[in-house]
């Protein structure tokens, strides 16, 4: 196979990246975090001391010079900002709502689904987002989208950063999570949505390794059927 591009949709909190991430490790294909994009443009705002929900203009006029690069080390997929690796610094509540914030201005979406696009032809790929298979990559072969209920999504984000030591209520994380539905699904420009010709795979009350199994299975059996 070459260029065969696998893109998974679906809501924050959904388990796409961690479950993609360990999917690609397995089936061999390159994985591309396109959230972690949008969050280096949401950090570089907030560093910027901008507003990311109404300064439209000033968001805007950053992305004429802002310089975002993968890399895919031993340890996983690292994003650099102007030159800086900034993996751990996108990972905090405060860069998640500037990114939710940010990823609904046009400017901001039609870049990186530029630069997206690009990554894409790097080889066999898994893709993750918001907008992969209706917006940025809608010819792609496999699309599947990982949704799970906002409750069971907020617990897991909030098990997620108890872990890392920070001091968030589980409240807290559930209206967060609620805020970023509600940015994702309404904004005007590729929302949030099920793309045209995908498997919707609800992981509401699975374990991590459930939701694995069930999704890499999925996509061996559609990987199958281009190799017939």
């Amino acid at each position: 196979m070459k260029n065969m591009q696998i893109v998974i949709d679906g809501p924050a909190g959904a388990g796409k990246s961690t479950i993609s991430k360990i999917v690609a490790n397995t089936l061999g294909f390159i994985y591309i975090d396109t959230g972690a994009m949008y969050r280096a443009v949401g950090l570089k705002a907030l560093l910027l001391n901008l507003d990311t929900k109404n300064d439209v203009a000033s968001v805007e006029r950053l992305m004429d010079d802002i310089k975002i690069k993968i890399e895919h080390k031993t340890d996983g997929q690292h994003i650099f900002l102007d030159g800086k690796d900034v993996t751990s610094e996108i990972r905090t509540p405060k860069v998640s709502i500037a990114a939710s914030n940010v990823s609904a201005f046009p400017a901001v979406r039609k870049k990186l689904a530029s630069l997206q696009r690009e990554l894409a032809q790097s080889g066999n790929i898994i893709m993750d987002g918001r907008d992969i298979g209706s917006y940025v990559l809608p010819n792609a072969q496999i699309k599947i989208f990982l949704t799970a209920s906002i409750e069971d999504r907020a617990k897991r984000r909030h098990n997620e950063l108890i872990e890392k030591g920070e001091n968030v209520s589980f409240e807290d994380v559930l209206a967060d999570m609620a805020y970023r539905d509600k940015n994702d699904s309404g904004r005007k420009l590729a929302p949030l949505k099920i793309p045209e010709g995908a498997l919707v795979i609800d992981t509401t009350g699975n374990t991590l390794e459930q939701s694995i199994d069930i999704l890499t299975d999925a996509i061996k059996e559609r990987l199958n059927c281009f190799l017939k």
